[in-house]
């Protein structure tokens, strides 16, 4: 009976056009179909684990995303990408015993920390989140409660869940969740304390249910945190005063020892001080991958004004073309403006700042520009000291 066959039951291709046919009981398999069901089977978008479509990210391909788009932090970069890589191969293998690892970013305002976790989220093409923990109250209080993160992720997953089961949620300002001082109030916490201990079984993992339309009882999905990547991110002012304590003691008594007056060190930071600036341990313990980031020197601000890609220079001349306007700026302009912004400590976001007060008036007056012949901005040191339009310059 077998040796009746002659063409592949698959494609019907006939035993003289084929290389090999594999002849079984009443059934036949050429070499091209052979070929074609083993490359299905290696090709890991074919393969029946919901989470093996996300391949294992290069920390170092990472690292080098990251200097695209983000000035400096090289080490916050590489402590970042490994935490990632590895928060991916414990998603990529369900069966391992690996615990879930946050990651906590702890540096100055506008250093980097939203940018470096929105820019990772969009190199590994993952849903991505971004919330104000300022706005979270304990559950049961006036305000957003810590299941709205998850709402927020899977709204911006087009209702995906698997896709929001694998996503990013970064949580801004978490140091303002710190726990208060203990006094003799007996009101709850429910912004501080309260929010750290709302937050503990959704970092750590649990399945939450979400109502798309915003109404409980709704059309509800579950929703599992286990596979959510989780990165707070916070300035945390006053804690070099803890660091110091720890480090140098105090400086009061006959044999206590003068100490030279330095600047902390971001590295020295640790979960100790975390703990004593008002993070619960278990909150700290869940955050296990530690972000150091340190504040931008001049030089790296002056890169980010027209060095990385999309930088802040480019944006506004791209607003300027768009009524025929060109923008430079003179050398010794962008090096005023870096200055001018370490003054502020507010870092990358003092840049827009500053840019914004010197080209309102230019971005104001650019339809004049163009109908009065003036087709080209020039920024130089008189303009950003004394930000007015052209024409009133002229004038």
């Amino acid at each position: 009976m077998t040796d009746k066959i002659s063409h592949c039951s698959f494609c019907d291709k006939s035993k003289e056009s084929v290389g090999k046919l594999i002849v079984g009981h009443d059934v036949a398999i050429c070499n091209f179909c052979v070929d074609l069901c083993s490359n299905l089977l290696k090709n890991k978008k074919y393969t029946t684990e919901k989470f093996k479509a996300l391949e294992t990210p290069d920390p170092m391909d990472i690292c080098k995303y990251l200097d695209e788009h983000v000035v400096g932090q090289l080490q916050a970069k590489k402590v970042t990408a490994v935490a990632i890589t590895n928060h991916y191969k414990r998603v990529n293998n369900p069966d391992n015993t690996i615990d879930k690892s946050n990651i906590l970013m702890v540096g100055p305002t506008g250093t980097g920390k939203t940018l470096i976790a929105k820019t990772i989220a969009k190199y590994l093409d993952v849903p991505f989140a971004i919330a104000d923990a300022t706005t979270l109250t304990e559950a049961g209080y006036v305000g957003d409660d810590v299941d709205s993160l998850i709402a927020k992720l899977y709204q911006n997953s087009n209702n995906d869940v698997e896709r929001t089961q694998r996503g990013i949620i970064f949580i801004d300002e978490i140091d303002k969740i710190a726990r208060k001082s203990e006094g003799t109030t007996v009101s709850r916490d429910v912004s501080g304390e309260g929010v750290q201990q709302a937050l503990l079984k959704l970092v750590e993992g649990t399945k939450i249910r979400v109502y798309p339309n915003g109404r409980r009882g709704e059309g509800s999905v579950e929703i599992d945190t286990k596979n959510i990547l989780f990165i707070a991110g916070g300035a945390f002012v006053g804690l070099d005063k803890l660091i110091e304590t720890r480090l140098r003691g105090t400086s009061m008594g006959f044999n206590a020892t003068l100490k030279e007056n330095k600047p902390i060190d971001a590295d020295l930071i640790d979960a100790e001080d975390l703990i004593k600036y008002g993070m619960i341990p278990e909150f700290v313990g869940r955050f296990s991958s530690l972000v150091k980031l340190h504040e931008l020197n001049k030089l790296q601000l002056v890169n980010i004004l027209t060095g990385v890609k999309n930088n802040f220079v480019e944006q506004y001349q791209w607003l300027f073309e768009q009524d025929g306007i060109e923008l430079e700026f003179e050398l010794d302009s962008l090096d005023l403006i870096a200055e001018k912004t370490l003054l502020s400590k507010s870092g990358a976001r003092g840049l827009h700042t500053e840019l914004e007060k010197i080209l309102l008036p230019h971005m104001f007056d650019l339809p004049r520009y163009k109908k009065n012949n003036l087709l080209k901005v020039n920024i130089n040191t008189k303009l950003v000291n004394t930000p007015i339009a052209l024409e009133q310059e002229n004038e």
